[in-house]
């Protein structure tokens, strides 16, 4: 079975060796990187296996990218904390959506009348949630979201899309990736918010695509790990008006 990989980090800015991976199913950590090939240091190793192959890396790659805290507790927060997030925040909120669904929006009027293909008026929608972003965008403050859409989009993307002019006019910026270019960048199937470049929120979905809690995350190495795949989908997303625009075009 192909192992599920996941990189870490790596201890050079050049030519990205040597760099460490962490297996998600096993919790196994790859390390790659220059051989150690001397013979007279070889022979000083003890207990190197047969098929075995030594290899140099820094320290500080150790230090700044291998896997920490396994045995830590999750810090696990209701909705209702979730939600106190998005005022506490200073500079950013940042979020990445990869669900091919989400339940919570199939109970909504708008989502009935999407379906139901009905122009959606999205004035004033969710007055609440509006007010809050509204707020937020009011004090300098920026949120973002990239959202990963299949070829070809399910209804529930589809709707996240049309959807997108009213986050977008309450001060939201909405992007999109293809799910073919997102695989090709490794970014993860992980949904999560990004707050201020410091703590990472992670959604958890149960499996009927309901959201059910939310595991916060601030332990350095993982924010910044988190941090780069926010850059990643940002340098290659497109504005959701581009986007929408190239699946008119294709239909």
């Amino acid at each position: 079975m192909v192992r599920r990989l996941r990189f870490n980090g790596t201890g050079s800015g050049d030519d990205g060796c040597p760099s460490v991976h962490e297996d998600l199913d096993s919790g196994e950590v790859i390390v790659h990187g220059p051989p150690l090939t001397d013979p007279e240091d070889v022979a000083r190793l003890r207990h190197l296996g047969e098929g075995e192959v030594p290899i140099v890396v820094p320290r500080a790659l150790l230090v700044d990218w291998g896997p920490k805290d396994m045995t830590r507790e999750a810090k696990i927060i209701d909705l209702d904390g979730f939600g106190r997030l998005f005022t506490q925040f200073e500079h950013t909120a940042w979020r990445l959506e990869t669900r091919r669904r989400y339940a919570s929006d199939e109970t909504t009027e708008t989502y009935a009348q999407f379906t139901r293909g009905e122009s959606v008026d999205w004035n004033e929608r969710d007055s609440e949630w509006c007010a809050n972003r509204r707020e937020q965008a009011a004090l300098g403050k920026r949120i973002e979201r990239v959202r990963i859409v299949d070829s070809p989009p399910t209804n529930g993307q589809l709707y996240l899309l049309d959807n997108a002019r009213r986050n977008s006019a309450v001060g939201e910026r909405i992007m999109n990736l293809r799910r073919a270019e997102a695989d090709q960048l490794n970014l993860p199937s992980e949904d999560f918010w990004l707050f201020d470049s410091r703590m990472v929120a992670l959604l958890m979905f149960d499996d009927a695509d309901n959201l059910t809690g939310v595991e916060l995350i601030t332990e350095p190495a993982e924010v910044v790990r988190y941090s780069m795949v926010r850059d990643a989908a940002m340098h290659h997303a497109v504005p959701y008006e581009e986007f929408a625009a190239g699946l008119a075009v294709k239909e």
